[in-house]
């Protein structure tokens, strides 16, 4: 399961608090970072996380990083789980993990939840709410915050443009040829890389279902913090965008039964012009950020489906079956979402 239950347990009551017997549950995994629900005798619940069991790469899955990132943003502001503590001895768990609040409240997954979460009235201000909460954590000053070291200061786009298509190259299938298409669209990119404005926080992975909502639809906490770092804050709201879907989108259906096709949620346009009322950076080239989110999406598909033909699916062979038509669906939306600059 990834956890020795009796020395995590000694590791909570002495430096957390909790109180013995101690339950362990997973709730997220896959191929990114384990995260546990721990339950103490008192009933107080924490979230625990630590790196998957196998396949762990030297610089990814950083548990110090994480938890650095939430325990410099918490005191600007940001809605983040309080961490707890951080574990770094190898003889407790063999990987390090850090502890964190349990936050209460609704992560929305798809339409039937949110539909059966929030009537119409609260699903349509949860848009607003995602977007001011981005422009709040695009404007952390990370000299107050800290985190001026967390990464380098320049060049975000080409560099994930690099290590994106880098990967794409490296994970070629054949029943995934899709190469001239992506590479050109890549090309393109490279070619009309806008100025970055500002060196920001930036998450990397931000969506709705990336966050916990109150009752209200506000945004009590931002989840997986993985692949955060610092660069171009545009990159963010070009991720929110591409996975905003509207019931006409062409990817909407490779999404699943996206939460904000549900009736009533903000159409991405008006997430647009919500993030843009409470920021001061020019938003005029989302369109180039949002090209760049389906692309990159693309290339991360093309991993998976390139590890599922090499043996590596575990119980969803059907879903990532469809992985080739969904690539080049993603790339051809990229290009025709280029066309709008």
């Amino acid at each position: 399961m990834g956890i020795n239950e009796s020395r995590v347990s000694a590791w909570l009551v002495e430096h957390v608090g909790a109180k013995a017997p101690i339950d362990f549950e997973l709730i997220a995994g896959g191929r990114s970072n384990l995260t546990f629900m721990v339950s103490d005798a008192n009933r107080r619940r924490y979230a625990l996380r630590r790196p998957p069991t196998s396949h762990v790469l030297p610089t990814a899955h950083d548990m110090v990083r994480e938890h650095t990132i939430i325990a410099a943003l918490e005191p600007q502001g940001i809605p983040v789980a309080h961490p707890l503590g951080l574990c770094t001895d190898p003889a407790v768990n063999e990987q390090p993990f850090y502890v964190m609040e349990f936050v209460e409240g609704a992560i929305l997954r798809d339409r039937s939840q949110a539909e059966q979460t929030y009537d119409i009235s609260i699903r349509r201000v949860i848009g607003d709410n995602l977007a001011a909460t981005l422009a709040q954590l695009h404007r952390v000053d990370i000299v107050s915050a800290g985190l001026t070291a967390l990464s380098r200061h320049d060049g975000y786009i080409e560099r994930q443009l690099r290590r994106w298509r880098t990967q794409y190259e490296q994970m070629r299938v054949e029943e995934a040829a899709h190469d001239n298409l992506v590479m050109a669209v890549g090309d393109q990119l490279a070619a009309t890389i806008p100025t970055q404005q500002k060196v920001a926080v930036v998450h990397g992975d931000y969506r709705l279902d990336n966050t916990v909502l109150d009752e209200r639809g506000a945004v009590k906490a931002i989840l997986d913090w993985e692949i955060c770092t610092l660069g171009d804050p545009m990159a963010d709201l070009g991720m929110l965008l591409v996975y905003w879907a509207e019931p006409s989108d062409p990817t909407a259906a490779m999404l699943g039964a996206a939460p904000t096709t549900a009736a009533g949620f903000a159409t991405r346009q008006e997430v647009l012009s919500a993030y843009a009322a409470n920021t001061d950076l020019d938003v005029s080239q989302f369109a180039y950020y949002q090209a760049f989110g389906y692309w990159k999406l693309a290339c991360i598909l093309q991993g998976v489906f390139a590890r599922y033909s090499a043996g590596a699916a575990a119980g969803d062979q059907g879903s990532v079956a469809e992985f080739p038509k969904h690539i080049a669906m993603l790339a051809e939306t990229a290009k025709q979402t280029l066309e709008q600059l």
